[in-house]
């Protein structure tokens, strides 16, 4: 198990795709306060919320988060 920093790539994917916080939030059935500590590194989504959040954006899990190695 590695003890790296998790990576998310929410606001660019995001970008790409042409939503507001508000659209994603919607679409993900979350608050925009959580799309906003998503997107800075305050929030660590759950597993299901990660999946909506790949669904909504087009892309896979792995694209919006990785692991940053230490």
């Amino acid at each position: 198990m590695s003890d790296g920093q998790v990576v998310n790539n929410v606001k660019h994917f995001r970008a790409l795709a042409s939503l507001t916080q508000e659209d994603l939030a919607r679409l993900v059935k979350v608050t925009r306060q959580t799309i906003i500590a998503i997107e800075r590194g305050n929030y660590t989504p759950s597993v299901l919320l990660a999946l909506r959040l790949s669904k909504a954006l087009g892309c896979s899990v792995e694209d919006i988060f990785n692991e940053k190695p230490s």
